[in-house]
Parts: structure tokens; C-alpha cells; sequence
């Protein structure tokens, strides 16, 4: 279906073609005559659809057909998301959609100085785009007012939920009025994201344009079983090998990110991290670099991860095997995208085979196996600093020399060995009447008969201490 048929007002109309958009995906054009009709949407869609344009084109006609002066602190639409990537990736999709029209936006988030957020809503905006913590934040300081709100969106809402902003969101909606329109947008639908639907939403429609578990069908899906000690070595060898030109590398937790990063720095190849502990300038540059290509391989958490809308993705590797099957859809679905190919490489060691059985139970499928390299198959494996296998050390088989042991040989000042050595201590020296004195000394002590011969000391003689 084409934008020019769904009733969008022609300044939009106008920003699409400048932005070389004229036919709409499927989640816009079952999503958008609804939105504008006033009713309370639940879309679900797999992620590179385009779900941002589809609440974002009808509520931008909705402000152009109903102006109003924006109020200080007071605005009329409010999104929530879940990453302070998303909400700027939001923004700009309704910056560029609104290009011609008089509509401003603002995006709310943590992280960073809160002045110049306070400072634009007192100015006025029309849409506010925030995560939920900083915007509660704001609105327990009464610099925004909610009570104007009448179109919530809540983007990304599975995310949302599994982050733990739940309980921050149903605060905020308690903020609202009763007579609003509510849109719910996320990549998956589990059932705690329906419950909470049909909390907020007033007999929404659905629009779903594909199951839940779907996945592209351009995107080839594979698995390598590879101890975890051997997966930076596996990484850095697909990295020359497949035509990885731009990458994202998914692993569990920050730090296991960082570490990837770093050995991947070792081997010679550019690599950023972005995740949680990552100040906001920081993750911001690293996605532009991503961006830009001056970074090929951008390594994220899952939390970070989202926002991240990228074109030309080439590959995802999931570092570690997510024990959520819907995380692996919605981190596999970052490439392929606009029709393009893509390849999905995991690496399975032995204790996320059950993380990888439950994927392939959602995806009704079985992941092509590859090992094809059969050094990064599970095993004792060792591979160089570059990243080139090398097969591992096989154990020394040749016959072990006889050699005496050190103190069976006896040398110029050494005791002889003592052969019973379980035996007690006292019964290894011979009764030795205290009263009798060794003859042929002058210490007192015996003679050892291997000492005896050593040749005396010829150096000068030691000088007694004086105190």
C-alpha cells in the first residue's frame, strides 16, 4: 500500500518522498488507519518493520489537523521506551517525518544533565519522548505535567517489562487522564506483555504481521558447539574468513562485552562496546562510529541493544546463547533488514545446549550445524594470539630418562641417603655416650667420611663481629 493512500496529510506525504519513502510496510498499513480513527492499537511485529512509523506518521497528522500552542511543561503526546538509544532513534524518525510541519519533540532520559531537558519542556513541546526513570524524575519536580497527555506509547514494551520499569510505568499512567488513546508496539507478545494490555488499553485492535517467533527468511541461521575458552579464538577466525563487514557481537553481561572487545583488540581488529555502564557520549560515539563503518564490529548487552537501527548489517554472532527465545529473534532480526540477506552465527558451548534447545523449540526448526572447522570443536583446543588454530599439544610419549634423584647422589658436603625413612627419628642415629669425645677432632664432632677429604677453605678467614 502506498503512504499517498492512507489519508496522511500532504506535508508528510512531502517529508516521506524527501526521505525516499513511498510504500508502506505491513504493520504501517494495518497499524496507521486505526491509530487515525482514534482507536487503542496492540501491533506486533518483528524488529526492522518499521513500528516507529507507524505510531509516529498518524500522530503527526493528528497534531497538524488539531493545533494547539504547546504549553510550558505540558505535552500532548508522550513515548516511552526503554534505552536512551531507542528514544533518540524515535526522536529522529519524528523530526524527519515532521520536517515540514510546525511539531516540536524532545527526548527525556538519564545519564546526563537534566538542565537543558527542564529548560525544553519549559519552553514547550508538543511530543515527549523519555525513558520512564528520568521522566518520573522530572514530574516528581513538577517541571512536566502529564495531565494534557492524550495519546501514550508504550514502544518496546516487552523490554520494558523484563527491565523492570513495570512498576515505574504504572505510575506514570496513574498521572494520565481516563480519555486517552494508548498504543502498545514490541517485537514479541509473551503473555505478561498481554496482561498488561489489556490493563491499559480500551478494546484495542491487533495487529500482528507475523508470528512471534517468525524470523526473516533471508537471514541464515547457524550454530557452532565450541568450548567457551575457544570462542575469542572462533570469533577472530570467522571475522577473516566470512565477509563480515559489519557486525554486531551479542554477548550476556557488560564485562563479558568488555573482554571481548579487548581480545579482539589484540588480534588487530577495532571493536566497541556499548552497554549499561557506558556514559550516554560514550555509547553515542560508538554507534556513530558503527555507523560510519569506522567501527566493523560493535559488541552489545541486550538491554543496550535495543535502538540500535542500523542498515547493512551483515552478520549478528550470539556470543553467548540468551536463555530467552524471544531475545533471539529480536537480536537476530538487526540484520536483513529492507529485504537485504543476512547471516545469524551462535556459539554453543556445553552449558547453553538447553538455552539452544528451548530457541529451536520457539523457531520450530533446527539451526544448521557447521563446525566445519573442526579445531573450534568442543575440546582441549589452544589457538595463537592472532586467532589461528593450532592443534592442541599432545601429551610426551617418549620414555622418561632414569635420572638418580638429588639426594641419592652423593656429593662433597652432602649426608648420605637415608634409606629407612619411615623409620623414627631417634632410632636412625646410632647411642652415643654424651661423655665420650671423638678423637681426631677438635669440635667434638665426628668426622664425615665423605667431608673428610674435602679440600679446606683457602680464602681469607672470616673476621669475628664486634659489638
Amino acid at each position: 500500500m502506498l503512504f499517498a493512500d492512507l489519508n496522511l496529510s500532504e506535508p508528510i506525504l512531502r517529508a516521506l518522498i524527501a526521505e525516499g519513502y513511498t510504500t508502506a510496510t505491513p504493520i504501517q498499513a494495518q497499524a496507521i488507519p486505526h491509530v487515525l480513527a482514534g482507536r487503542d492499537v496492540m501491533g506486533a511485529a518483528q524488529t526492522g518493520t518499521g513500528k516507529t512509523a507507524a505510531f509516529a506518521l498518524p500522530i503527526l497528522h493528528k497534531l497538524h489537523t488539531n493545533p494547539a500552542p504547546a504549553q510550558p511543561g505540558k505535552p500532548r503526546v508522550l513515548v516511552l521506551c526503554p534505552t536512551r538509544e531507542l528514544a533518540s532513534q524515535i526522536s529522529e524518525g519524528f523530526r524527519a517525518y515532521g520536517a515540514n510541519l510546525k511539531v516540536r519533540n524532545y527526548v527525556i532520559f538519564g545519564g546526563v544533565n537534566q538542565r537543558p531537558q527542564a529548560d525544553a519542556m519549559r519552553r514547550g513541546v508538543e511530543v515527549c519522548i523519555a525513558t520512564p526513570g528520568r521522566l518520573l524524575d522530572l514530574v516528581n519536580q513538577r517541571i512536566i505535567n502529564l495531565a494534557d497527555v492524550h495519546t501514550l506509547v508504550l514502544d518496546e514494551a516487552d523490554r520494558m517489562l523484563d527491565m523492570g520499569f513495570i512498576h515505574d510505568i504504572k505510575r506514570i499512567v496513574s498521572t494520565l487522564r481516563k480519555e486517552r488513546q494508548t498504543l502498545m508496539f514490541s517485537a514479541t507478545m509473551p503473555r505478561e506483555i498481554r496482561d498488561l494490555a489489556n490493563e491499559l488499553l480500551r478494546n484495542p485492535i491487533s495487529v500482528q504481521v507475523a508470528a512471534a517467533a517468525a524470523t526473516a527468511d533471508n537471514i541464515d541461521q547457524s550454530v557452532y558447539f565450541v568450548d567457551k575458552k575457544n570462542k575469542p579464538h572462533l570469533l577472530a577466525h570467522l571475522y577473516h574468513e566470512l565477509p563480515m563487514a559489519r557486525a554486531i557481537v551479542f554477548t550476556r553481561t557488560k564485562h563479558g562485552a568488555d573482554k571481548v572487545v579487548a581480545g579482539l583488540y589484540k588480534r588487530g581488529i577495532r571493536a566497541e562496546a556499548i552497554h549499561g555502564n557506558k556514559s550516554q557520549n560514550a555509547r553515542q560515539r560508538a554507534l556513530a562510529n558503527f555507523k560510519a563503518m569506522k567501527t566493523p564490529i560493535l559488541v552489545a548487552t541486550d538491554i543496550a541493544s535495543r535502538g540500535i537501527d542500523v542498515d547493512g548489517i551483515t552478520h549478528v554472532i550470539n556470543y553467548d546463547v540468551t536463555h530467552e527465545p524471544e531475545t533471539y529473534v529480536h537480536r537476530i532480526g538487526r540484520t536483513a533488514r529492507a529485504g537485504a540477506s543476512g547471516a545469524a552465527v551462535s556459539f554453543c558451548d556445553r552449558d547453553e545446549r538447553n538455552n539452544l534447545r528451548q530457541i529451536e523449540r520457539l523457531l520450530k526448526k533446527t539451526l544448521t550445524v557447521r563446525n566445519d572447522h573442526p579445531v573450534y570443536a568442543e575440546g582441549p583446543v589452544a589457538a595463537d594470539n592472532m586467532g589461528a588454530a593450532r592443534p592442541a599439544r599432545e601429551a610426551h610419549t617418549a620414555p622418561r630418562r632414569e635420572e638418580p634423584r638429588r639426594h641419592d647422589v652423593v656429593r662433597p658436603g652432602n649426608h648420605p641417603p637415608r634409606h629407612d625413612r619411615h623409620a623414627p627419628a631417634h632410632a636412625a642415629r646410632p647411642h652415643r655416650d654424651s661423655n665420650a669425645r671423638p678423637t681426631g677432632t677438635s669440635t667434638g664432632r665426628a668426622a664425615h667420611p665423605v667431608a673428610a677429604g674435602k679440600p679446606k677453605f683457602q680464602g681469607k678467614p672470616r673476621q669475628k663481629r664486634r659489638y
